[in-house]
């Protein structure tokens, strides 16, 4: 008994032994091939360009008045005959927001004691206006000023909907960190692999002045030119030696 105790203990090490050397040769064989497999890591961008549909201005009416009562009361009829105008020429009220509006003493130094004093008051009252058709940018611009608007702060045109342009620029931007890639890891006498990551960098639409869209007004002209939406993605890729 003591002697099959002895072989059947002795067999059970071989076997563990034998498992041993079979684990660490999977083990091994798995890190060369780690060691072998580098990966790349590539930024890519990519950008269309589409012709603007919509437009935002901002423009504002200033006052001034010897009380802060007249200051706004006239600012906000002066305002009151712009909101009617641009009404009027096509602006839904949905697109027309009070963006700020100041009420402010004007400050003056006196030449003798050189002590401050105020003398007036002046009122200003900003709006942002969005105008969905191009066509009458122009004569927005032209009826807003002509109806007491004295400031403007501001014109940008964008895309009403810019989901179609930046899902195109995504695309052209994978494709771009793949050809760079590519080019890199062919220089390096390897071929590129699976895609282990892909991870969205900074996406925006950003105006182009192109002149392209001049707009005919009789008034004040105006160019639309292109928007372009760019989107960045970043590539991790596997390399095989």
């Amino acid at each position: 008994m003591r002697v099959m105790n002895w072989t059947a203990t002795a067999a059970m090490a071989k076997r563990a032994a034998g498992a041993a050397v079979l684990v660490g040769a999977i083990w091994g064989a798995n890190a060369a091939a780690a060691q072998e497999m580098g990966r790349i890591s590539v930024t890519g961008a990519g950008a269309v360009a589409s012709a603007p549909d919509m437009a935002s201005l901002n423009l504002g009416v200033t006052t001034q008045a010897e009380t802060a009562g007249a200051a706004l009361r006239a600012n906000s009829a002066a305002m009151d005959g712009v909101l009617a105008r641009l009404q009027s020429a096509g602006i839904a009220a949905r697109d027309l927001q009070t963006s700020n509006l100041n009420l402010s003493p004007n400050w003056v130094q006196d030449e003798n004691d050189q002590s401050a004093q105020i003398k007036g008051y002046t009122a200003s009252n900003a709006l942002t206006v969005r105008v969905r058709d191009l066509g009458i940018l122009g004569a927005v611009l032209d009826a807003a000023i002509q109806d007491g608007a004295n400031t403007l702060n501001g014109l940008g045109f964008e895309m009403s909907d810019p989901a179609p342009a930046m899902a195109e620029a995504r695309v052209l931007a994978v494709k771009d960190a793949r050809a760079r890639a590519e080019a890199m890891v062919l220089a390096a006498g390897a071929s590129l692999g699976k895609i282990v990551s892909i991870s969205e960098g900074g996406t925006y639409n950003e105006a182009v002045p192109m002149m392209k869209a001049a707009m005919d007004s009789a008034a004040v002209p105006v160019a639309a030119g292109e928007v372009s939406a760019t989107a960045q993605v970043t590539v991790v890729f596997e390399i095989v030696q």
